[in-house]
């Protein structure tokens, strides 16, 4: 059975498509692209004292989701690259099988929405042994500009615009960072203590908006 047979077109296609990453990731194009921080949904972005729990419910069942996947266990283009693998071997398998069974090959849509029902459990159980194996360093290396859209803290002065105070926000390994930090919004002051989301970054001060609104102190 060819994988080259216009039954096979759509596994043909994701084995092309994975060895096109892998020569990506050997040549070390793959490092322009940060990709495993567009899928990085993180629970540090909860917020204790219960505000924005309409975020905190959405967060929580992608996270959900992207655990049962394995995402977040390997690098994302490690991921990706197992799963077009195992799609287009099972699906050739899948295919050998229904031509042997039933004497002619699925239809080569029908095939590959089974497939995909089939690949992904099997990656997202592949990977997770696959992670813990990996070297720790090719994994927790992150960018600055992956800080953007974290929850951070501030530890030490009074921000105002133009005047950043240090703050410590974690990356989506659980690593601490400090960074200096500003309003987003002219006239805003953030204090220590406050809790902030980055929004931007500008050289190596990073612009937040509150997470909460502050809480004035009731009248006597």
């Amino acid at each position: 059975m060819s994988l080259l047979a216009d039954y096979n077109l759509p596994f043909a296609i994701a084995f092309g498509a994975m060895l096109l990453l892998a020569l990506i990731q050997i040549i070390g194009v793959g490092d322009l692209f940060d990709l495993d921080a567009d899928l990085d949904i993180d629970a540090d972005l909860d917020s204790p004292n219960g505000s924005g729990a309409d975020f905190d419910g959405s967060a929580s069942i992608m996270g959900g989701i992207t655990t049962l996947l394995g995402l977040g266990r390997v690098p994302f283009l490690i991921w990706l690259m197992t799963f077009l693998f195992l799609f287009a071997s099972i699906g050739v398998g899948i295919q050998s099988l229904a031509g042997n069974l039933l004497g002619a090959p699925l239809d080569a849509l029908l095939a590959a929405v089974a497939t995909f029902g089939v690949t992904l459990p099997v990656t997202a159980t592949l990977v997770r042994p696959l992670g813990r194996i990996m070297p720790q360093d090719e994994t927790s290396a992150v960018g600055i500009d992956s800080l953007v859209g974290r929850r951070a803290a501030i530890t030490t002065g009074q921000a105002r615009q133009g005047y950043p105070a240090r703050a410590r926000v974690r990356d989506r390994h659980g690593q601490t960072h400090h960074v200096m930090v500003e309003p987003h919004e002219a006239g805003s002051e953030f204090h220590e203590g406050d809790e902030v989301l980055l929004v931007r970054r500008e050289g190596q001060t990073f612009f937040g908006v509150p997470l909460a609104e502050r809480k004035l102190a009731p009248l006597n």
